[in-house]
């Protein structure tokens, strides 16, 4: 890894120090640029999700279940955050304002594989440039460890510009916890993109100014 974990840790308790108090518990962020990566290639973006060691309890990912029957009770015990049924599925077809907010407002989705065509013709438009396509799931699943695993992870996208931007814990939580994310994040990350690629790294709190990462 070019940018030594003991450097990282240096800079989250700089941006931690640099930041001042708010009235809410801010999230730490994690911003990675990278060099002589041309985007316009898909081959080079990144549409990766990832599962954090200590997920951040300021702002837990929210989860929506589409399907029916049994998998949608089964969903809902489990504390999805939204479930959408077959009938509901066609009512907001048509409704491009409230499938907006739903595309917006959750994280994960995941959908009976047997609904997989409905979403498709009903939501992709929405979903699929925001890389939410839901996973399908056969109607006999147990629905509750997948959603528990979208809890503890993120979304990692770069589209038109060089750069990701993720969260990776929260100003309450200890260093070497953050630092735990940060290197799955990147252990992700230069699985699919050269580390050679990466130029800059930088951390910072919600409100709080950017600190750069030292190489060194």
């Amino acid at each position: 890894m070019s940018f030594p974990l003991s450097k990282i840790g240096e800079a989250i308790r700089e941006a931690k120090k640099k930041s001042k108090p708010r009235r809410f518990t801010q999230s730490v962020e994690l911003i990675i640029t990278f060099r002589d990566l041309d985007v316009k290639k898909p081959e080079n973006r990144i549409n990766l999700t990832v599962v954090l060691p200590h997920p951040p309890k300021n702002k837990r990912p929210k989860v929506a279940v589409i399907a029916s029957g049994d998998l949608a009770l089964r969903a809902r015990e489990a504390g999805a955050d939204l479930v959408i049924d077959r009938e509901e599925l066609a009512k907001i077809a048509s409704d491009k304002k409230q499938i907006k907010r739903i595309a917006s407002e959750y994280d994960f989705f995941f959908a009976q594989a047997d609904l997989m065509p409905l979403v498709g013709r009903f939501l992709g438009r929405y979903l699929g440039p925001r890389g939410k396509m839901p996973t399908p799931v056969p109607p006999n699943v147990n629905i509750s460890p997948f959603i528990e695993r979208a809890r503890r992870s993120i979304r990692l996208r770069m589209r038109n510009q060089p750069q990701v931007l993720c969260r990776v814990g929260s100003e309450d939580q200890p260093v070497e916890e953050i630092l735990k994310n940060v290197e799955e994040v990147l252990n992700a990350i230069t699985k699919r993109i050269d580390p050679r690629h990466i130029n800059k790294v930088y951390v910072k709190l919600t409100m709080g100014p950017v600190v750069e990462v030292s190489r060194r």
